[in-house]
């Protein structure tokens, strides 16, 4: 089992959520259920992005969650 937890690169408010979500996955979810945060609209133009490829990797990073961009 797994939960995908997905974000828009041009809207930082989701983004800004994956705390509370992820502390919902650890107080309803079973402990072995898998995560992965997945950053979408990648391709869109730099100008418009708001939430930087690093800012996602750090947040995997601190959380031992996997990582994917998609577009």
């Amino acid at each position: 089992m797994g939960i995908l937890l997905v974000y828009d690169v041009a809207d930082e408010s989701p983004f800004n959520n994956i705390r509370n979500w992820i502390r919902n996955i650890k107080q309803h979810a079973s402990n072995n259920v898998n995560k992965i945060l997945v950053s979408n609209k990648d391709d869109m133009d730099e100008s418009k992005r708001v939430v930087p490829t690093s800012r996602g990797q750090a947040l995997t990073d601190e959380y031992g969650i996997k990582f994917f961009e998609t577009q």
